[in-house]
């Protein structure tokens, strides 16, 4: 046996793999339909109208985003649903009128003239769920799933079955309230042809494209099917205090990720995320004031217990303390920070990181 032989034999077992955990990936295509329909059901705009553009960009196609904003109208309802093909038609416009050319794609195949949806979406639905299913308790509500959205949706080939569970999990991941659905259907794409490696893909994916709160449902619902390890955390409502920037400045400083809003009055808002925490630090001839106001975390003196933060709690510094305050370690917190008593040389003293052993101490 030559060299060559001897080494493709050798390396035959490692080129498997790595194609089995490439099929395994979730495809950038699919990744840019999870986003458009999880923005689609926030309602954001402007975030669908960034997400489509780059969706575009990276090929995917006018019918395949059409479709996936179209099926939704079922999960999201058609307000939403109308919004976002309108944001889709105007990011559209304005490439055609820049000299982009988007690739139209293929339109879903016609029906033959014997279809009959409610046989056809009874067929898929049994697929979907792994067993038959019969809402008697309402009866025109099993027909419409039944025949118009697993028989008229769901023939339209232009998105396959893993496609169109892609967009309706990524969805209903993004509506507060619906997590027995979003349960039902992260088993159902299992059935629909996703991996398992798709799905567990997909949080990280609307965490950083979508919102924490959206990947922390999904997270939850994967773990109620595939037994996922996950620890529940806390997140906060930033349409109510701004989560602002990344707080650069002063990133040394901090252990973790915080973000800083500039409010009036010489008042900022201090977003931590969770686990995030500043250096010890002390406030020369300044008094400095905190106000949570969302979120959890822990304020703590040097030598002293720590404080529980939570909406509400008013901490007063004293001038010449030393401090630390950060989120708990399961929860965003939120802040509003300013100074008073303030003196001429009045400065800021950064110290000591707060250690991982100091940190867990107080979250007992």
């Amino acid at each position: 046996m030559s060299r060559i032989t001897l080494l493709l034999a050798a390396l035959l077992p490692l080129i498997t793999i790595n194609a089995q955990n490439m099929e395994n990936d979730l495809t950038p295509r699919r990744q840019h339909l999870a986003v458009i329909a999880a923005l689609e059901a926030k309602g954001d705009q402007a975030g669908l109208e960034k997400a489509a553009a780059e969706a575009l960009d990276n090929g995917l196609t006018i019918s395949e985003a059409k479709e996936a904003l179209s099926q939704l109208y079922a999960y999201t309802g058609f307000p939403r649903s109308l919004n976002a093909l309108g944001t889709l038609q105007r990011v559209l416009a304005s490439r055609a009128a820049a000299g982009l050319q988007d690739n139209p794609g293929k339109d879903a195949d016609a029906l033959p003239a014997d279809y009959d949806a409610l046989v056809q979406g009874t067929a898929v639905q049994t697929k979907l769920t792994g067993k038959p299913f019969n809402y008697s308790f309402v009866p025109a509500t099993d027909y419409y799933l039944k025949a118009h959205l697993f028989g008229d949706i769901f023939a339209r080939n232009n998105l396959s079955f893993a496609d169109r569970e892609i967009v309706t999990v990524s969805a209903i991941a993004s509506l507060p309230g619906c997590e027995p659905q979003l349960i039902a259907h992260v088993s159902g794409a299992r059935n629909m042809g996703l991996t398992d490696a798709e799905l567990r893909a997909l949080p990280a994916l609307l965490e950083e494209k979508v919102g924490l709160a959206e990947a922390q449902r999904l997270r939850a619902a994967l773990q109620a099917v595939l037994g996922d390890d996950y620890t529940p955390v806390q997140t906060v409502d930033f349409s109510i205090w701004p989560k602002g920037q990344p707080n650069t400045a002063y990133a040394q400083y901090f252990t973790g990720n915080s973000y800083l809003a500039q409010l009036d009055g010489g008042m900022a808002n201090v977003s931590f995320e969770p686990g995030c925490r500043n250096n010890w630090h002390i406030h020369h001839k300044q008094v400095q004031v905190l106000i949570c106001v969302a979120g959890r975390g822990w304020y703590q003196e040097w030598g002293k217990p720590a404080v529980q933060l939570v909406p509400g709690v008013i901490i007063e510094i004293p001038e010449g303390v030393k401090h630390w305050h950060g989120a708990a370690a399961d929860s965003w917190m939120q802040h509003l920070t300013y100074h008073k008593d303030v003196q001429a040389g009045a400065s800021n003293e950064w110290l000591e990181p707060v250690s991982d052993r100091q940190y867990r101490s107080v979250q007992q």
